[in-house]
């Protein structure tokens, strides 16, 4: 809902609300019906009316706009009314807009964003994405996996979704600014049970960094859970999702030559994340086991992963990696969110 009377105002916010796939209702004052001004998710109240609003039942989700910067009033206004926040046009266009589509997504809580990446070549870190992906479905998450990886093969392939019609990478590459969280989900494939976003078997597109931005923003502003799976070789857009992940996953196979590898790996995800955190698979080399890989690269250890080695031929066969949850993998990506997941269902 919008209150002005002011022309000009009322002009500039009807365009952020067409950009932003809103459509409000406008009034010069509150309204005198209750629910009228109580039912909006949210309220832009012009500096021009704001007095207007004094008394009014006081409720989460009101703005005040102007365009003076420097104008107390302005301020003083905002506490009298109990605006959560005063936004100075034109320079706060950009987050207004964001504030107007959430309003119409209902966007709620961010998703439970984890990424994982293989400590060496090899070590499977698009299987345990997979895998994790799938369990979190299972589980009743809303579910989102992505493919961070161009020269992966695409991980629709693996879940044998990749004749599955929706989006890909390519259909994304191109685009500018902000993506509707709703508008992305809808047009991406759904395979067993959830959304996947995927590379598809045409020549390499890049990826700007700025698109991964928009893409795994749009992705968590809808609650569940986003998993990304991440290339060893960080490049701009790499860089970009591991900037917004919650937690990552290194996958280190038990070899001394893996550890190596996985600590240069880990130094340079750890410049960008704070969270990182090991995953161990065997088998392994004489002396090794997994908490002396995690206290070698000095990282907190999350689990083994058992070993399966029939794992590469299930995959191929048409089942994908943690498909079946009375698996070793299928166990251990279930206990994971069991436990990760956990802090969010006490709130």
């Amino acid at each position: 809902m919008i209150l002005t009377e002011d022309l000009v105002l009322l002009d500039d916010l009807l365009r952020l609300c067409a950009a932003a796939g809103a459509e409000p209702e406008v009034h010069h004052t509150v309204p005198e019906r209750r629910a009228a001004w109580t039912d909006p998710p949210l309220v832009l109240v012009g500096d021009d009316v704001a007095a207007r609003c004094r008394g009014a039942t006081r409720r989460p989700g009101v703005l005040l706009v102007g365009r003076e910067a420097d104008d107390p009033a302005v301020w003083r206004q905002a506490v009298e009314i109990g605006a959560e926040s005063v936004l100075i046009l034109p320079d706060a266009e950009g987050r207004l807009v964001d504030l107007i589509a959430d309003a119409v997504e209902g966007a709620g809580g961010q998703a439970l964003t984890v990424g994982v990446i293989g400590g060496r070549g090899g070590a499977g870190a698009s299987t345990l994405a997979c895998a994790l992906a799938l369990a979190a479905a299972r589980a009743g998450q809303r579910t989102l996996l992505v493919d961070g990886d161009p020269l992966g093969g695409g991980l629709d392939v693996l879940l044998g979704g990749e004749r599955v019609e929706g989006h890909r990478w390519p259909d994304f590459a191109a685009s500018k600014g902000r993506l509707a969280g709703g508008a992305l989900e809808e047009s991406l494939p759904s395979v067993r049970g959830l959304r996947v976003l995927s590379w598809d078997r045409g020549d390499p597109v890049h990826v700007p960094a700025e698109v991964m931005r928009s893409v795994l923003a749009a992705a968590r502003r809808r609650d569940g859970v986003v998993v990304v799976d991440l290339p060893r070789t960080l490049d701009g857009a790499a860089t970009e999702a591991l900037a917004q992940l919650d937690l990552g996953l290194l996958l280190v196979p038990g070899e001394l030559r893996a550890v190596a590898a996985a600590h240069r790996v880990a130094g340079a995800v750890g410049m960008v994340l704070q969270d990182l955190r090991a995953v161990v698979r065997g088998p392994y080399a004489p002396g090794l086991d997994e908490r002396w890989i995690a206290e070698a690269l000095r990282l907190p250890l999350v689990g083994e992963l058992p070993y399966e080695p029939d794992l590469s031929a299930a995959g191929d066969g048409g089942a994908p990696p943690g498909a079946d949850d009375r698996g070793g993998l299928g166990r251990f990506c279930a206990a994971f969110w069991e436990h990760a997941l956990a802090p969010e269902r006490a709130a």
